[in-house]
């Protein structure tokens, strides 16, 4: 018997690979399978990472961070591809002390590891992680750092923030042409348009620290900033994904990006179909399972693209009534939750733990017999039969 262990990160708690070990630690020992450990990623932290384990090369940065303090970011590259992420350039978990400044974060440092992508290591496909965004500037400050003019009412330069955007009075986006030659791909999780109540501000805002009266405030300097910078186009704002990573989403299209689904393409990335098709069943997870899981999150899309076969999450915590699960195609859901009264998305110790013990209970899910039409037969490894990379 031959399980698939394919998970994203739990955000904040332990990475996708300390996920998928701990589940495969208490699977193998409780029963006689051979596992394989795909991490996986759908945009937000541990993008880099993913693309690392997919055979790309590390390469650090100091960009500027979303207050202003200098931060180490990573890009992965192969051939003349990059990879670079919000979550460690202008990302909440760069801030120090862990203090959200919903007002004065900037995605300056973002637009600043693009350049060092392009001018040092050399690409020309730059795929950008949207997730984990500590700013809700519309990208403004990623389109500042690759060179284009915020100016106020006295045409003084000004430095986008979330706070400032109200304050700009004129955009010269020119000097952005400069990357029209590049190919840029974002990555998302969320299609979430850029305006009103299901947009940047209004649904993440919160999380970022805004309070109600600073949500409104970002809102409208969203709003002001689109009209600046797309008066001629104003469907811009209003397209799946532009409200993404504090809008980072817009300023991407504004650069001629391509938005994509970050689940969808980091499991091509990682061969997830070819390893799939020698697994009996497949295990993935994410830190919460709710009523947006269903709209292209990762364990949706592994879900959909696991042919058939048991697909059992693991998650942090659910919402997600039974019935919504199995239409959504899963086998089982297991919640750290439901393990301990104990919050363990703030004790990586603990859910490793119940991870194990999960492992442990799954072994009681295997399927017997043919799993599926097609598949490798049980206890051969994925990789083996299947020849992935």
């Amino acid at each position: 018997m031959h399980v698939l262990i394919a998970p994203d990160k739990f955000k904040g708690t332990l990475t996708a690979t300390e996920v998928a070990d701990a589940l495969q630690s208490g699977l193998t020992s409780a029963a006689a399978v051979t596992c394989a450990t795909v991490p996986l990623a759908d945009g937000g932290d541990g993008s880099v990472v993913a693309a690392l384990s997919a055979g790309y090369t590390g390469a650090e940065a100091t960009v500027t961070g979303p207050t202003g303090d200098p931060v180490h970011t990573r890009i992965a590259h192969h051939g003349g591809t990059a990879m670079v992420e919000v979550a460690s350039s202008c990302g909440m978990s760069t801030l120090t002390g862990g203090r959200l400044e919903s007002l004065r974060s900037s995605s300056f440092g973002l637009g600043q590891a693009i350049i060092h992508a392009v001018d040092v290591l050399g690409a020309r496909r730059v795929v950008i992680g949207l997730g984990g965004s500590a700013s809700t500037d519309g990208g403004a400050g990623m389109l500042a750092a690759l060179g284009a003019r915020f100016l106020d009412a006295l045409g003084e330069p000004v430095m986008p923030t979330g706070g400032t955007l109200c304050s700009i009075e004129k955009v010269d986006l020119r000097p952005l042409r400069l990357w029209a030659g590049i190919e840029l791909i974002a990555a998302t999780d969320v299609r979430n348009p850029l305006l009103g109540r299901d947009g940047a501000a209004a649904v993440f805002g919160p999380q970022k620290g805004a309070a109600p009266t600073e949500v409104a405030l970002l809102d409208r300097g969203l709003a002001h900033l689109a009209c600046l910078v797309t008066a001629s186009d104003p469907g811009v704002a209003a397209t799946p994904g532009a409200g993404s990573a504090g809008g980072i989403g817009f300023g991407c299209l504004v650069l001629g990006a391509r938005i994509v689904s970050g689940a969808e393409f980091f499991l091509d990335l990682l061969d997830f179909d070819c390893h799939a098709r020698g697994a009996d069943m497949v295990v993935t997870g994410e830190g919460h399972l709710d009523a947006q899981t269903a709209h292209g999150k990762l364990v949706s899309v592994v879900a959909a693209r696991s042919a058939g076969r048991p697909v059992v999450a693991v998650v942090g915590r659910t919402s997600l009534p039974p019935g919504e699960a199995r239409r959504l195609g899963l086998h089982s859901v297991h919640a750290l939750a439901d393990g301990t009264t104990a919050d363990s998305s703030a004790d990586p110790a603990l859910s490793r733990d119940l991870l194990h013990q999960i492992g442990i209970r799954l072994a009681t899910e295997l399927p017997t017999g043919d799993a599926h039409d097609g598949g490798a037969p049980g206890g051969v490894t994925g990789s083996a039969a299947s020849g992935c990379a």
